[in-house]
């Protein structure tokens, strides 16, 4: 290759590596542009770490000072770098935060719970087998094709949400003593939706609501075996969508019970 040749070849290397190095320090920028905002931009973030969004903004501002004027393109880099970090690190400490709330709510329920079903323990085998039957009674039971059947109401659930309210404890207390005088039934807990909203949505809601329940209940004690989740989303109504009557009896939650001998009816 002549001397010309590497010449020319060696410029366009030179080209290529400054247009890379220029471009570094613009697509850093961006990104902790980019991660700033959506920390900022977010009222539980600002809750939780206020201190680390504060920085991340600092940061982020003398980055673009230093791209806009004197700084070398190493500064420029290691200021973005920071302020993504501050952003990643108020981020970690909203979950953080958040997942310790939900903690410290679920310990206090499970506590609450454990001290009601100690109170509830009865005496004798006498008063199990009367309590037993009108706890059949009291839990407002179906007989249906696929079982006895328990509807817990959308009352239960906060709207769009998938934990349980506090008026469901009562209920999902009944149904821990049924399950614990009858330790070979098991059972099935199926979550439903009302058509308004996104199918996929709703699919996800209904499941999670299900599995809602399913976690209280092994809380309390309940061997996780002994349950079956499922999620059915917008199908099988129990009446017309068009009313909002029809869609509050649409969302719910039905508990489907085996036979005394832990024998399950076939699902939907």
């Amino acid at each position: 290759m002549s001397l010309r040749h590497l010449s020319a070849a060696a410029l366009t290397l030179l080209a290529l590596t400054g247009c890379a190095s220029k471009r570094a320090p613009e697509q850093a920028l961006e990104q902790a542009r980019s991660e700033f905002l959506a920390v900022k931009g977010d009222s539980a973030v600002l809750h939780s770490a206020p201190r680390d969004v504060i920085r991340a903004g600092e940061s982020l501002a003398r980055a673009e000072r230093l791209a806009g004027y004197w700084g070398s393109q190493d500064d420029v880099l290691q200021y973005a770098y920071l302020s993504q970090r501050y952003s990643e690190i108020a981020r970690e400490r909203s979950n953080l935060a958040l997942n310790q709330e939900r903690l410290d709510k679920l310990q206090l329920e499970h506590e609450r719970l454990q001290l009601a079903l100690r109170e509830a323990k009865l005496s004798s085998v006498q008063e199990q087998g009367k309590w037993l039957e009108e706890q059949m009674v009291s839990l407002a039971t179906n007989q249906t094709e696929r079982g006895l059947v328990l509807t817990l109401g959308d009352v239960l659930f906060d709207s769009g949400e998938s934990a349980l309210k506090p008026a469901a404890n009562r209920t999902v207390l009944k149904l821990v003593q049924f399950l614990q005088l009858n330790p070979r039934r098991v059972i099935r807990i199926e979550g439903y939706t009302d058509n308004e909203g996104d199918e996929q949505q709703n699919q996800q809601l209904s499941l999670e609501r299900a599995q809602a329940v399913a976690d209280v209940l092994t809380d309390l004690g309940i061997d996780a075996k002994r349950i079956q989740v499922q999620g059915y989303g917008e199908a099988y109504p129990l009446a017309d969508n068009a009313s909002s009557l029809g869609r509050a009896q649409n969302r719910r939650v039905e508990i489907v019970f085996s036979d005394d001998k832990g024998l399950l009816g076939a699902e939907r």
